[in-house]
C-alpha cells in the first residue's frame, strides 16, 4: 500500500526548515525504518517523499484494510441469525425446528459472512455442529456483547390463539 508523496518543499516549509535539514532528518529516517525492519518505509525520490507498507508486510496489510463488504441480508438469513443470537449454541436442526424450514443456505451463508461460527459439537446422535454468533456479528450490528440485543418479544394472547387456530386448520 502506498500512501501519497509529498513534495519535500512543501514538507520543509510545513516544519519550518531549511531543506538540508529536511534532507538529512528524512536520511535517518529512512535509515532507522529500514533498520528496524519498521512495517512502512519511507521513499525518498527526486523532489517527493512518500511512506509506503514494506513489501514484506504488504499482503498483511492489504487483507486487514480491504473494505467490509455491506451486503443486506435476505429475510431468511437474518431470521436463521436471530435464532443463533438469541438461543446459542444451537444445531442447525433446532434452527429449522424454530423456523419451520430448511435452513442449509442461510446457515452456510452466515458461517461465509463470518457472522456465525462452530463452537462445538452437541453430545448427541451424530454429534451435530453446535452454532453461535461471532464479534464480526457484534461489529455487523453495532454491539459490544449479546446482552445489548434487544430483548425477545413476549407473545401476546391473541398471538398464540392465531398460531393454535392456524394448527388446527
Amino acid at each position: 500500500m502506498v500512501g501519497e508523496s509529498v513534495l519535500a518543499g512543501d514538507l520543509a516549509k510545513a516544519l519550518k526548515v531549511d531543506m538540508r535539514t529536511l534532507n538529512k532528518a528524512l536520511k535517518e529516517l529512512k535509515d532507522e525504518y529500514d533498520f528496524a525492519q519498521r512495517g512502512f518505509s519511507l521513499r525518498i525520490f527526486g523532489s517527493h517523499v512518500q511512506l509506503t507498507t514494506r513489501a514484506l508486510y504488504s499482503q498483511d496489510v492489504v487483507h486487514l484494510l480491504q473494505p467490509v463488504q455491506r451486503q443486506t441480508l435476505s429475510q431468511a438469513v437474518m431470521e436463521t441469525l436471530a435464532v443463533v443470537a438469541y438461543k446459542q449454541p444451537v444445531t442447525k436442526a433446532d434452527v429449522e425446528q424454530i423456523r419451520g424450514v430448511k435452513c442449509d443456505y442461510s446457515v452456510q451463508s452466515l458461517v461465509a459472512k463470518g457472522l456465525i461460527c462452530e463452537v462445538g459439537r452437541k453430545e448427541a446422535l451424530g454429534r451435530p455442529i453446535l452454532y453461535g454468533t461471532t464479534d464480526t456479528f457484534l461489529q455487523h450490528f453495532g454491539i459490544s456483547s449479546l446482552e445489548e440485543l434487544p430483548p425477545m418479544p413476549v407473545p401476546s394472547e391473541e398471538d398464540e390463539e392465531t398460531d393454535r387456530e392456524e394448527l388446527q386448520v
